[in-house]
């Protein structure tokens, strides 16, 4: 049986047996939620996120563009993939560089 993890996004069809599953095991969330695209699944249950966005530089009077890379846990109810554009909200430390878990495959 999931739980409801104090976001709105959708409970996922199929259940899984992972801990740190936001859903279906024990991990909490809270704080920063960000929208962003899967660039590699290779490592073992873990994505890494890439977030664009612009910055406004004050001498120039332009943007230039930026990006963000976040490693996020990927439950086996989700199964995020290269490509795919998901949420991930932050949760507590799960190892040394990852720090949230993907909550909702957004498109694929």
């Amino acid at each position: 049986m999931a739980r409801n993890i104090g976001l709105d996004v959708p409970i996922p069809e199929t259940e899984c047996e992972d801990v740190n599953c936001p859903f279906h095991g024990t991990l909490p969330v809270r704080g920063q939620v960000i929208t962003g695209k899967v660039v590699s699944d290779r490592m073992n249950g873990t994505v890494v996120v890439e977030r664009e966005f612009l910055h406004y530089v004050k001498k120039y009077k332009r943007y230039e563009k930026r990006r963000s890379r976040y490693h996020a846990h990927s439950t086996p109810c989700i199964n995020a993939g290269v490509g795919d554009v998901v949420r991930i909200a932050e949760c507590r430390p799960l190892s040394k560089t990852t720090n949230f878990v993907v909550v909702e495959v957004m498109t694929e």
